[in-house]
């Protein structure tokens, strides 16, 4: 049997040659001989066939012409090969082989001449011709011979010579037009014919074989094929029975390898079943291919198997037969373009329908999406089959929601559903589902409907008011939110700007979140006023204060007539605030505060106030007599910065030798110490004197480090000054036509360069002519400017001012 990409050619025993199409479908019959058919071959067009037998005839003939050749030989052909190109060239080259291996050409007059290529080694088994190569096996090995340049080019010998060749034949094929695959017994080699160097040819053919893979297999090769990188190999099985330890034929194994340098690796294996593989031999069994689709032919006595490669398709429907439904829709996603007998929504469907059946609900809901897509048909008779099964609530999260949409009815079904059962889950899809996607009046009268059974229920009254809310119902929904006390009130209140419904409501929204409450108001203080919201927090004056509080802390000014309320509002609500607050405010009554702290003996808030109204010493005479606080008492002294205060803070302090101690350890960089140790009385037992003491005078210790470091500073920022003006004293003085004479105003040179002239320039940048310049007896005996004297200015000041 041959292959080509258009047909079969298929020999038999009984001498008939048959023209099969891809489907086994005969199409067309020769009659060659009364014996079997030994080879066909066919050229790369398929137009013509080669046909040799057992009885010694040789035919060449054109499928579509007349043309054809003929011979009889006295000897049994075994092999015959076209050229490659046979129908578009006009040697029509072709061999035969036998005994020996003849090349016949065509010649002037249609004659046909014979050139013996080879004899001596035996019977010509195979023979195999790819593009100017001519490959064929006899007893010795296989040789390769080179029709362009007429040469042999080598022989690769047959490693196993204890097999008989005509048991067990070689099987040859080119991978491409240099790469030769050689199978032989249980050897395979791969060999690649490559060109020779011009400086290594001298007497040696130009193309050299390299046999760049060679390695032994576990059974007999009975045919050989390429498929892109890696082999494809046909083995005659032989296997040792374990009850009778005798050797047995068993089924033809068709395995794909990958070809390393001296070994292999087996990428998949099948055993094949063929009739009678029991009585056939190695030599039974032939191998060929079709390059252009992959397609592998195994032939035997009585079959023909087709073998090719897995497409897609036969991994999908694999995966499905395994009801690997997951894996089988993935493949198909990935390769759909490409795919021929599955559909991924076929897939899909039966992927569903088989989580169904396994009771995984929840599982098969969650598909739906990604497999139903935007097909409103499938999803609706989903939801029907889960409503028939009683699942319902497991497809309900699922449902299509954005640009496709199913009927109202078919979201009505799912929320009465749960209506009836759950009223969380109602809850839930209310809340995620957009309004429109059902008729909201409907829902809302089966939602009232349950409410009269249970009119408390907090979830069924939520769901009422959002629903009120799609409805633009906006004050029924208000009133449910206040009535729940629930937050999103705010948000319904923003989102639709319902700002004059809730004037009256101000109690009941700080009911339900005082802080977000407060925010809101503020944040609308042009919507709801100050004044409304103070008027109508008056009977609430808790509340009240909160609001005031959050006001003055965004704006000090806002709220100044209601400061005076403020002072009764913190002192009753919020003591810690008081302070900061009087403090702080501008428009806060003086005596009115003072008065309430004096009522509730607010100590620190009177000590500030006192100090604010002048009275420090009243003040001072609180700390130490209310708060018996020392070190409050030095500091309110230290802010006052009074000399009387620390007077009073002394004589108050000197029998107390606790508050001795704290003076003596603060008053040194305010008071001189001395003053209060003077006056502590002999006898006087003070703790910590020592380290008082000590303190003392490491505080004084200090003061004086400071004071000599500032006097190095101010040395040496003096003596800088000091050479600084001396270098710019000691610089030149520019004097030009512009410089006027500052006692008569003329210019300070003459017009006439050539004459003589004295100019005096003094440091502060005034000139004068020399006879402009006053008496000797009017000046001192060191000059100086006398303009600048007058003014009682310094040098320089001249450049001062023309810098100015």
């Amino acid at each position: 049997m041959t292959v080509h990409d258009k047909f079969l050619a298929l020999g038999t025993h009984c001498g008939k040659v048959y023209l099969l199409d891809v489907q086994g479908n005969i199409t067309q019959k020769f009659d060659i001989a009364s014996v079997k058919i030994n080879q066909i071959s066919l050229d790369d067009s398929g137009d013509y066939v080669g046909i040799c037998s057992e009885d010694g005839k040789v035919q060449v003939v054109g499928l579509y012409t007349r043309e054809g050749f003929h011979e009889n030989f006295d000897c049994p052909i075994k092999i015959v090969a076209l050229h490659p190109h046979f129908g578009r060239s006009k040697s029509k080259h072709f061999v035969t082989g036998g005994k020996k291996l003849l090349l016949y050409e065509r010649t002037w007059l249609n004659r046909w001449t014979t050139i013996p290529l080879h004899e001596g080694e035996g019977m010509i088994t195979n023979v195999k011709w790819r593009a100017n190569l001519i490959a064929w096996a006899n007893n010795v090995g296989v040789r390769i011979y080179d029709v362009s340049s007429k040469q042999k080019i080598t022989t690769v010998p047959r490693d196993n010579t204890s097999l008989r060749p005509d048991m067990y034949p070689c099987s040859i094929c080119w991978k491409d037009n240099v790469t030769l695959i050689i199978g032989w017994g249980t050897s395979i080699k791969i060999c690649s014919v490559k060109e020779r160097s011009p400086m290594e040819m001298r007497d040696l053919p130009s193309r050299y074989v390299e046999i760049v893979s060679a390695f032994d297999t576990e059974f007999y090769v009975s045919g050989v094929a390429p498929l892109g990188d890696q082999l494809v190999i046909l083995y005659y099985v032989k296997e040792t029975s374990e009850q009778t330890e005798k050797e047995y034929c068993a089924r033809p194994r068709l395995d794909i390898i990958q070809s390393l340098p001296e070994s292999y690796e087996e990428i998949s294996s099948d055993a094949l079943t063929v009739r009678g593989f029991q009585e056939n031999e190695c030599r039974d069994y032939r191998l060929e291919h079709a390059e252009g689709e992959s397609l592998f032919y195994i032939i035997s006595p009585r079959d023909i198997v087709v073998a090719k490669e897995r497409d897609q398709d036969d991994h999908i429907d694999w995966l499905l037969q395994k009801k690997k439904y997951e894996e089988a829709l993935m493949a198909a996603e990935i390769s759909q373009k490409t795919l021929k007998r599955n559909q991924v929504l076929d897939i899909g469907l039966s992927y569903i329908n088989h989580l169904v059946e396994k009771e995984k609900y929840d599982l098969a809901a969650r598909k739906c999406p990604k497999i139903l897509g935007k097909n409103m048909n499938l999803w609706e008779n989903q939801v029907y089959r889960f409503k028939t099964i009683g699942q319902l609530k497991a497809i309900s999260p699922y449902l299509p929601r954005g640009d496709l949409r199913l009927r109202p009815a078919i979201y009505e079904m799912i929320l009465d559903e749960f209506l009836k059962s759950d009223y969380e889950g109602f809850a839930m899809l209310i809340n995620e589902w957009p309004g429109d996607l059902y008729n909201n009046t409907t829902i809302v009268h089966a939602v009232r409907d349950h409410l009269r059974r249970d009119s408390n229920n907090r979830t069924l009254l939520t769901s009422l008011a959002e629903l009120y809310t799609y409805d633009q119902r906006y004050d029924k929904a208000l009133e449910i939110y206040l009535q729940l006390r629930h937050k999103d009130v705010f948000q319904l209140i923003h989102k639709h700007d319902l700002f004059s419904s809730i004037r009256d409501k101000i109690n009941q929204l700080m009911e339900v979140d005082i802080e977000k409450a407060v925010d809101m108001l503020l944040d609308n203080e042009d919507k709801i006023s100050i004044d409304n919201v103070v008027e109508r927090l008056e009977n609430q004056p808790k509340l009240q204060h909160v609001y005031l509080h959050k006001l003055f802390k965004r704006d000090h000014h806002k709220g100044q007539k209601y400061h005076e309320k403020q002072i009764s509002l913190y002192a009753e609500y919020d003591r810690p605030n008081l302070l900061p607050f009087i403090r702080d405010s501008t428009h806060c009554p003086l005596e009115k505060a003072l008065k309430i702290c004096q009522q509730r003996n607010f100590v620190e808030e009177m000590v500030f106030l006192l100090s604010r109204m002048g009275n420090s010493r009243r003040a001072l005479q609180m700390i130490m007599e209310e708060l018996q606080d020392v070190d409050k008492a030095i500091e309110f002294a230290k802010e006052q910065d009074d000399a009387e205060l620390w007077e009073d803070l002394i004589s108050y302090s000197i029998d107390k030798p606790p508050f001795i101690t704290g003076l003596l350890n603060n008053i040194g960089t305010h008071v001189d110490p001395i003053l209060l140790i003077y006056r502590i009385k002999e006898g006087m037992e003070i703790p910590n004197l020592r380290d008082s003491l000590v303190k003392i005078l490491q505080d004084y210790n200090l003061q004086i480090m400071l004071r000599e470091g500032c006097k190095k500073i101010l040395v040496a920022d003096s003596l800088s000054l000091l050479q600084k003006m001396h270098r710019t004293q000691m610089k030149a003085v520019r004097v030009d036509e512009e410089n006027i004479c500052e006692s008569c105003h003329g210019h300070i040179l003459p017009s006439d360069a050539a004459k003589s002239f004295s100019v005096v320039v003094f440091h502060c940048r005034h000139m004068f002519h020399k006879e402009c310049v006053p008496s000797p007896s009017a000046m001192p005996s060191v000059k100086f400017c006398n303009i600048c004297t007058a003014k009682r200015r310094g040098p320089g000041s001249a450049i001062r001012e023309m810098k100015k």
